[in-house]
């Protein structure tokens, strides 16, 4: 492939190399360690195997019992999934209410919005404070139930659901029968007043603006100029691939923790008058990103599948493309938050094996909807009471049609998740149970798991046969060669 494009992987190469080398043994452990004492995972531990860091059971486990809870050290909601579903932006819980979730889709479904835009709920109101649906949860219940026309298409256009009514949903004077049996936080804005995210308390939004946001806000309070580069970067992400804005999360974080790291160093003295890079400071910034440094990363486009529509003969010119692609997603984000201290996570490399981390390490960040529960119920419901809930729910469902299903999808990377290996006969898989109402990562036995055995789990469909098996593992870049594989492959 070509020399690269961007110049701060020649003028940094060596710190590159440095953050790019993998963590000491030593070093890895410490942080496991670290993590599964923060985290109270005593069932499990990590140490170095066959194939490299593995995860081992410290317990026994039951068939069906929960091996492991791992909480995402950086995730992000599908641009595309955020019409359907209003989650925080930080552990992606739902918020708001049933019927806030409800109207909210049935209102952007009927102004056919691009399901690449993201929206603000306080849109939805009238312009007054005191009119923003965020503000009138859980008023009183209407009693008009003569909301509904006949047309049961959710095109606005149709009018299958009145504007008056969705607003009704949305500020919480309609109260939907039995929602109170799904009640969810209420919905907290961003610190820096922009309409991207929202928190399920004041605890999420303050953790997200201290680990991520505070770089990434296009609210108010950010410079102008630097707003209006994050509002092109991201609209490329929203347009291209929104794993960029996961590689933005991640570089922001990792600035975020070198400022605090050189504060609690220096202080405020020295924090504003040296300005030169040095020795010392790159060290804090190696230190800020170690969390980072411990996930298996390969350049993006030197490890993205190639897809079934791409010849053989073109994929050095499709590996170009998308390679070219990250470089100019690398510049808008360059244009809004570079830091000159932390310069070399600008370089086109660095972003390439960030990219290329999740591409081999994530897991999907999904959490159930509320909405789908919400609709179970009451098809639950003793006949009487199900026919006279229906009167008020059933032309919703309609409207909704097959999308009141549809949950949270997003992307995230679990540190400790990320260390379980592959078998094609694995003892355990990530499984979202009822009570798992977060976007964390759920890891249950899929049988008896001994102490001290190994944790595993299926990176593909293990019913698949042998060859189109190991085809799909080598996109992870190995050959399985688990007990079933070796046994089929003799």
């Amino acid at each position: 492939m070509d020399v690269s494009p961007c110049p701060l992987d020649t003028e940094f190469a060596d710190q590159i190399a440095l953050l790019l080398a993998p963590p000491s043994p030593e070093s890895a452990q410490e942080y496991y360690d670290d993590i599964i004492r923060i985290r109270q995972c005593y069932g499990i531990n990590i140490k170095q195997g066959k194939f490299g860091k593995g995860v081992y059971a410290n317990a026994d486990f039951k068939a069906g019992e929960l091996v492991l809870k791992d909480q995402m050290l950086v995730a992000s909601q599908h641009s595309s999934n955020k019409i359907d579903c209003l989650v925080c932006s930080y552990c992606f819980c739902y918020i708001g209410s049933v019927e806030l979730q409800i109207g909210r889709k049935l209102y952007l479904q009927g102004l056919r919005l691009s399901a690449k835009k993201d929206c603000d709920i306080e849109t939805m109101c009238d312009g007054s404070e005191e009119e923003c649906p965020t503000e009138r949860m859980g008023r009183g219940t209407s009693n008009n139930h003569d909301y509904v026309e006949p047309c049961a298409s959710t095109s606005m256009k149709d009018k299958a659901v009145s504007e008056e009514i969705l607003a009704s949903l949305m500020n919480g004077s309609l109260v939907l029968p039995y929602s109170e049996n799904f009640s969810l936080p209420p919905v907290v804005s961003c610190p820096g007043g922009c309409e991207e995210e929202h928190y399920c308390s004041i605890l999420c939004a303050e953790a997200d603006w201290e680990a991520f946001h505070s770089l990434l806000c296009t609210g108010g309070k950010s410079d102008s100029s630097r707003r209006e580069a994050l509002v092109k970067f991201i609209e490329h992400a929203n347009r291209t691939n929104d794993i960029f804005i996961l590689a933005a999360k991640v570089i922001s974080s990792t600035i975020l923790r070198y400022k605090k790291l050189k504060m609690a160093h220096f202080g405020k003295e020295v924090q504003s008058s040296v300005l030169n890079w040095t020795d010392v400071f790159f060290s804090l910034l190696l230190e800020a990103w170690k969390p980072i440094s411990m996930g298996f990363k390969k350049r993006w486009w030197d490890c993205v599948a190639l897809p079934n529509d791409v010849d053989c003969s073109n994929e050095v010119s499709f590996r170009m493309q998308i390679r070219d692609l990250a470089y100019t997603s690398l510049q808008l984000l360059k244009d809004a938050i570079f830091d000159k201290e932390c310069a070399t996570l600008f370089s086109l490399d660095i972003y390439g094996h960030i990219i290329g981390m999740f591409e081999l390490n994530n897991l999907d960040l999904v959490v159930a909807s509320p909405v789908e529960d919400y609709f179970i119920y009451i098809d639950d419901l003793p006949s009487p009471l199900k026919i006279e809930a229906e009167k008020l729910t059933r032309p919703f469902l309609v409207a909704l049609g097959d999308d009141y299903s549809v949950y949270c999808q997003g992307t995230a990377f679990f540190p400790l998740q990320s260390c379980i290996n592959h078998s094609c006969h694995p003892n355990a898989k990530a499984f979202k149970r009822d009570e798992d109402k977060d976007g964390h990562a759920t890891i249950i036995a899929l049988r008896s798991i001994m102490e001290g055995e190994e944790i595993t789990i299926s990176y593909i469909d293990e019913d698949l046969p042998y060859e189109e098996r190991q085809s799909l593992l080598a996109d992870y870049g190995f050959k399985c060669e688990c007990p079933r594989c070796l046994e089929e492959n003799s």
